[in-house]
């Protein structure tokens, strides 16, 4: 089987310790490797990995993120630690896990602890810029976030959370309230595509755009989008439950309506792009913050462990060291690793403050990628939905193939992904696979020693960090 992987053993010495290679991806065009590359990180809301058209979804309509993907690295198993929008952007810009940076559940702030990854970059000499959906800011989604507070951004146009995408606000650099026109994620890839022509000739940029869709209400998107999709012509996953198929194939036709939209916005990003002639000097990045179950396994939204939920598209282009043929990357990549890598792939200096890890040296062969296993957990179930359908606290694992689950109270899931791609079939406690949960057991051992985690109850976590919750969990927020 495999044994546990060190991670942060990993990030100093720039190689791993377990299992045989999966795959090393060529070196392409590496003797003109640029300086200091531009960063264009774009992610989107509760998009889960399964959604897109290369990844064999017969229902989404993603032509131009199909093309971006023979053209990327696709990391095919990029999962989001702890699948919930506001621990997710914690850990990507500080590279930290969430018991470490403190926002282990929506609507509390993140502190200046950490070195951030635009504060890396703009030492570095970049210009950074931050657009869309920030929701780190705490309970007030609404409000002004101070130059302070924006964790190294220059440029800014910006609001913590809103799902009103045809009636969306923000902020730049003043106290005032600011309508995006229309649809927001369209006007915000416009003033994206701003950003990169205005700054394609100077120094080095980090973009980072962050949308709002696809997350619910699912029936918003442009009407043009969402006469492309019939609930009656949906294809749903085997994962639904018969009970909830009629609502679910509401629901996914909105969903990808947004996909839809967005993959046309990410068309004239990567337009903009070529047309000012930094294309292979630029890292190009594609992801989500976490899924959306989309009533599979009878759920809906994110917080639970499987796939629908935990797994986000990950592609990476860089055609100036990576080449430009697409490759597939089969071990997982976390939340946290994602600033080291990038940093890496950009040849700055990681900080001590980061947890993840620099997986640079894989991606462009110098060293073998191998297959760990990524932290999946949920520290604090929050919201009435989720409470009384079972959310509770949870450790787990996902390899390349497996995933393993425990709760407070034992052994929960034990997953056969390649067998079983739609978790049909508990493996956890049946007789025949005591020892593959065994292995699994020890690699969750392994993690939750080097992620510092002893695994307790989420009040004591609530308490630790002074934040205070309702009776359901959830921290309440104003506009």
């Amino acid at each position: 089987m495999v044994d546990a992987l060190n991670r942060r053993e990993f990030l100093r010495a720039g190689t791993a310790g377990i299992a045989s290679a999966l795959v090393t991806l060529p070196v392409g065009g590496g003797e003109d490797r640029p300086q200091k590359p531009n960063v264009v990180f774009v992610f989107a809301d509760q998009w889960r990995a399964q959604a897109t058209g290369y990844a064999g979804d017969k229902n989404a309509r993603t032509p131009n993120l199909d093309r971006l993907a023979a053209q990327s690295v696709n990391c095919a198993n990029a999962v989001s630690c702890c699948p919930v929008c506001s621990p997710y952007r914690a850990s990507l810009l500080t590279g930290r896990y969430p018991l470490t940076h403190g926002v282990f559940l929506n609507d509390v702030p993140l502190r200046n602890e950490a070195v951030s990854i635009a504060e890396v970059y703009r030492r570095a000499g970049y210009q950074t810029a931050y657009i869309g959906k920030w929701h780190l800011d705490g309970n007030h989604r609404s409000a002004f976030i101070p130059r302070e507070r924006r964790q190294g951004f220059d440029f800014w146009k910006v609001l913590g959370c809103t799902h009103a995408y045809n009636n969306s606000f923000y902020y730049g650099d003043e106290d005032i309230k600011l309508r995006w026109e229309g649809y927001d994620a369209i006007a915000q890839t416009r003033e994206a595509r701003q950003y990169i022509r205005s700054h394609a000739g100077g120094s080095p940029f980090l973009l980072v755009l962050s949308w709002g869709p696809p997350h619910d209400p699912y029936e918003t998107a442009p009407l043009k989008y969402r006469d492309m999709f019939k609930p009656e012509n949906i294809t749903l996953r085997p994962n639904v439950p018969e009970q909830d198929r009629e609502r679910a194939g509401r629901a996914v036709a909105g969903y990808y309506a947004h996909i839809a939209a967005l993959d046309d916005c990410i068309g004239d990003l990567l337009e903009a792009i070529r047309e000012t002639g930094i294309e292979r000097k630029t890292i190009f990045v594609f992801t989500s913050d976490h899924g959306d179950l989309l009533y599979s396994h009878g759920y809906q939204n994110k917080q639970q462990p499987y796939d629908e939920s935990i797994r986000v598209p990950f592609l990476l282009r860089y055609p100036a060291l990576l080449g430009e043929k697409g490759t597939t990357l089969d071990a997982p990549i976390n939340a946290p690793d994602i600033m080291p890598t990038l940093l890496g792939l950009s040849d700055i200096p990681i900080p001590e403050t980061v947890e993840g890890t620099d997986f640079s040296s894989a991606l462009t062969g110098r060293s073998a990628m191998e297959d760990g296993a990524a932290l999946i957990a949920c520290y604090a179930p929050f919201g009435q939905w989720t409470r009384t359908r079972g959310g509770r606290e949870y450790r787990g694992v996902r390899t390349r193939r497996y995933t393993y689950v425990r709760g407070l109270d034992g052994p929960w899931l034990l997953y056969d992904n390649q067998r079983d791609p739609y978790q049909l079939d508990n493996l956890c406690g049946k007789p025949e696979h005591a020892v593959l949960q065994r292995q699994m057991e020890e690699l969750l051992s392994e993690q939750l020693k080097q992620t510092n985690d002893i695994f307790r109850p989420a009040g004591d976590y609530v308490e630790k960090w002074d934040y205070e919750v309702d009776n359901t969990g959830t921290v309440r927020y104003t506009n």
